[in-house]
């Protein structure tokens, strides 16, 4: 497993975030006739967060492992992963750092097509990512699941920029975007949770915006 990344100065200041509770807004009602969750706030850009380190994998060295509890381990290489079944979705994005933007657009492969590829055992139950930086991230089986919820090699019509997470993130548009980690190298099904770097780090086991599920107290 890639070594996790050294602390930094984005690190400190989110775990300060955590341990202080900030951006939560309790009394802010949700009101399902509008798409900002509570507490966000709307922005036209695309802001970069990152470990600081942003990861230069060329396609052609890119590959994604996939293992855990599935009868249906491998690695993918680039060309396998173009020769999966194409999705298209368009999807709201909200950041822990309260903005979200509207209506992004992104081509990729499903992960309900990862999910039917690997073939989970019934035991596996959540879904523990890795990335080329060494961030690490999880989720719930059914949220990986999502009808929604896509590895991404583009957005907006052109192929994911290395600030962005290219050549491959995964989108997972209804939880905060930190359990939608870039540069993305592996995938592992699990019978039990595995905590990822900001989940240990004072963040939500599972993220949903509506809920403002952004530290583990919430």
């Amino acid at each position: 497993m890639t070594e996790t990344p050294p602390p930094s100065k984005l690190t400190a200041t989110k775990r300060g975030w955590a341990a202080e509770g900030r951006f939560l807004d309790g009394n802010a009602p949700v009101d399902p006739a509008t798409r900002l969750p509570p507490g966000q706030h709307l922005v036209k850009n695309w802001p970069v967060l990152d470990l600081g380190q942003q990861p230069d994998i060329a396609p052609d060295r890119w590959r994604l492992q996939i293992g855990g509890l599935v009868d249906r381990p491998g690695v993918w290489d680039w060309d396998v992963f173009q020769r999966q079944p194409r999705s298209r979705i368009v999807s709201d994005i909200h950041c822990v750092t309260t903005w979200s933007r509207y209506d992004n657009r992104w081509d990729g492969v499903a992960s309900r097509d990862l999910l039917a590829f690997s073939d989970p055992r019934p035991e596996a139950r959540f879904v523990a990512f890795e990335s080329y930086d060494g961030y690490t991230t999880n989720l719930p089986i059914a949220d990986f699941a999502s009808e929604h919820a896509l590895l991404a090699d583009r957005w907006e019509g052109e192929p994911l920029t290395r600030d962005h997470g290219g050549p491959v993130r995964l989108v997972v548009p209804h939880l905060y975007f930190w359990k939608s980690p870039k540069w993305l190298k592996r995938i592992d099904f699990l019978a039990d949770d595995r905590p990822g770097f900001w989940e240990v780090n004072g963040y939500h086991a599972r993220g949903d915006p509506w809920t403002q599920q952004r530290y583990t107290s919430d």
